[in-house]
């Protein structure tokens, strides 16, 4: 048997779960676990469904299932569980969330296929290099953005990437650049947004004497750090906390939060509504 993961999003309405479980029933299909939620707002409905099959061509499933969504007016997708996605991670100086996504990946807690490592710097080559992944130097300055950009987009079709990673990336991407990476870029932001935006964050909320620090992983939009949120975490600090523990402490939860994001992402359990998301536990 081969597992098999379906993700469909449409208007809520009576039989959605009863038609898509009676289309995989129909194709000896088996359902092991099911996730859904109706959207009371918007009135959409988000399902996340495995199941195993004795069949193991996806897009033979794809087909028959499709007419099953048409009629819903359903998006839906449909791959085998163990298809990887395919990641494009980029960075810049700041190393702390590439080495812990680095770090998944190689123990294979991650299960992605990371496909190269995209910086604005040279600083941090040879350290990826040495996990035998490529790292691309495309540097960004004023007068060649555009530039930078046109060849990050084919690098990015190219190398077929399903998700770009941004992994303390300090470059403002264009609108063009993120209506073109709409739901499929994911960014890490310190603390809650859109709060202590700019340079030297953890010194401002040390000076601000907060109580509270965290992180935000959303995914990029053209209003900056204003993304749909995926996930959040935070930690406590007291005024005995400088701003330098205070920056090491918030590390930690940026590298926690950004790995949670990235694995929720490419397990199919988020679920673009709008301006705001449904994740699946």
């Amino acid at each position: 048997m081969t597992n098999f993961l379906l993700t469909l999003s449409c208007p809520d309405q009576p039989g959605i779960v009863a038609s898509v479980a009676t289309g995989i029933a129909e194709l000896g299909g088996n359902i092991v676990e099911n996730a859904q939620f109706g959207e009371p707002t918007s009135q959409q409905f988000c399902m996340r469904t495995r199941f195993e099959c004795g069949l193991d061509d996806a897009s033979v499933l794809r087909d028959q299932l499709a007419l099953r969504a048409t009629a819903l007016g359903a998006r839906f997708e449909l791959r085998r569980e163990d298809e990887r996605a395919r990641i494009l991670i980029m960075v810049s100086r700041h190393d702390h969330c590439l080495v812990d996504l680095l770090y998944r990946w190689r123990s294979d807690e991650l299960h992605v296929d990371i496909v190269g490592v995209v910086s604005n710097h040279t600083d941090l080559g040879d350290f990826v290099r040495g996990f035998g992944l490529d790292y691309l130097h495309i540097p960004v300055t004023p007068a060649r953005k555009a530039d930078a950009e046109a060849e990050l987009l084919d690098l990015i079709e190219r190398r077929d990437v399903d998700l770009v990673v941004l992994a303390r990336y300090m470059q403002i991407l264009s609108d063009e650049m993120c209506r073109r990476l709409a739901g499929r870029a994911i960014n890490i932001h310190h603390s809650f947004l859109p709060g202590f935006k700019g340079a030297r964050p953890y010194h401002q909320a040390w000076q601000r004497g907060v109580k509270l620090i965290g992180a935000t992983a959303h995914y990029v939009t053209s209003d900056l750090d204003e993304g749909p949120i995926i996930d959040q975490g935070t930690a406590r600090v007291t005024h005995a906390h400088t701003a330098e523990q205070m920056r090491i402490i918030g590390k930690d939860v940026e590298r926690l939060v950004l790995s949670r994001a990235v694995q929720a992402h490419v397990d199919g359990r988020v679920f673009l509504l709008g301006d705001r998301t449904v994740v699946f536990p």
